[in-house]
């Protein structure tokens, strides 16, 4: 199921399907999220959740002495959501804990998800709910991919990634493994906001910013303005990507933590990041996608 929403400005698509974003475009009709294709990417925006990333071997220790043993990005991007609220310019799913995501992550949750657009600007929320009888260690994260090129006759390599504040930006490397390696650095950025695309910058895997002071970010073309905004206060960590082989689009992910780490142990609650989420608590998280 496909559930629209739109605002004056704006109009947005979610699949109850991983509770996906699949479209997003202006009201001139202008398509700004990434459509899917096998070649390159078959995903749009999925949604991460307990994980970010990978963990070492798929597996971790958890609660003192459980394990779970989970896939890239987590257990919920192929679960059926259900629309449990509505509205002309929102949307709100959700998802609870099922013996498949209990064999994979031994704890009961809720993970609900909305969508709202207010003029051209979406923004995603995360809840999650503990539904558990112990603490809740968890991690959410973002993935949406743009078109990049956004318009006819323009390049990827015409297109910048730009911070609202001066960085220094000495990226980790992700491992073939999936994991980070946190000793061996690139420097991205050396005093500036402005990281210029190029393609050679995703050839090996992307690009993980895990030190600004940003929390706001623009993929756009500077000489025609368009593309988008993304704010991400309350995620520690924005990754950067594109296919390797060439794909017209870049994913700007705002995630609250990263993959295992070269660096750290194979406990869940010791990876940077780890949010703990009391029983019967909830919080939520959210990022802001603006047109430009």
């Amino acid at each position: 199921m496909k559930q629209k929403i739109q605002s004056e400005s704006a109009s947005a698509e979610i699949c109850s399907l991983g509770a996906e974003l699949t479209s997003l475009s202006d009201k001139e009709g202008t398509q700004y999220l990434w459509q899917g294709d096998p070649a390159f990417w078959a995903g749009q925006s999925p949604i991460l959740f307990p994980i970010v990333g990978s963990i070492r071997d798929k597996k971790a220790i958890v609660g003192g002495n459980k394990t779970c043993n989970m896939e890239r990005h987590g257990v919920v991007r192929k679960q059926e959501f259900r629309l449990i609220d509505s509205t002309a310019d929102s949307a709100t799913f959700s998802v609870v804990s099922n013996a498949e995501t209990k064999e994979r992550f031994p704890y009961d949750f809720e993970l609900q998800m909305k969508y709202s657009l207010k003029g051209k600007t979406l923004t995603i929320s995360f809840t999650v709910i503990n539904k558990d009888s112990e603490p809740l260690p968890f991690f959410v994260g973002g993935h949406p991919a743009f078109r990049c090129p956004l318009l006819e006759g323009e390049s990827f390599e015409d297109y910048v990634v730009e911070f609202d504040q001066k960085e220094y930006a000495n990226c980790p490397r992700p491992l073939k493994n999936g994991l980070v390696d946190m000793e061996h650095r690139t420097l991205i950025l050396n005093n500036s906001k402005t990281f210029p695309l190029d393609r050679t910058w995703f050839s090996y895997d992307c690009q993980i910013f895990d030190q600004l002071k940003s929390r706001s970010a623009k993929l756009y073309n500077p000489a025609s303005g368009r593309g988008v905004k993304v704010d991400f206060a309350g995620f520690d960590y924005l990754v950067v990507w594109s296919s390797k082989n060439g794909g017209d689009f870049v994913a700007v992910e705002p995630w609250t933590g990263l993959s295992t780490c070269n660096d750290e142990d194979d406990i869940f609650e010791n990876k940077r990041g780890v949010k703990i989420l009391a029983p019967n608590a909830s919080k939520t998280l959210s990022y802001d996608v603006t047109l430009l």
